[in-house]
């Protein structure tokens, strides 16, 4: 899917208000809890995506597009389909059904 742009925009929502990151072996506070970041709250789930499909020109939406051409080769016509990839417009960002767990999220889950 790809990476999250989070790390990119130089923040990382889950961070620790002390140093930044995760917290070092032995220090102080070191009970397994979240913990609040500064500014706004974040929550741990991702309620969007950036979509993979892509609208034609005729409003059709799918991942690839490709048109029928017609090849002459020793006096034979044969139909070849040749993929489009002009004049395509991104689906933009799409609205998740159920909410995602952020990859950046510091927990890890697990079933007993």
């Amino acid at each position: 899917m790809g990476a999250s742009g989070s790390k990119a925009r130089g923040l990382w929502p889950f961070a620790s208000a002390g140093g930044g990151g995760p917290e070092a072996p032995g220090a102080a506070g070191a009970e397994q809890a979240l913990v609040r970041p500064r500014g706004r709250a974040v929550p741990p789930f991702v309620f969007t995506r950036r979509g993979s499909m892509f609208y034609d020109e005729d409003g059709d939406l799918a991942h690839e597009f490709y048109e029928e051409t017609i090849v002459t080769k020793n006096g034979q016509k044969r139909a070849k389909l040749r993929r489009v990839q002009k004049n395509l417009i991104p689906q933009g960002i799409v609205k998740l059904d159920t909410p995602r767990i952020h990859v950046d999220f510091p927990v890890i889950l697990y079933e007993v």
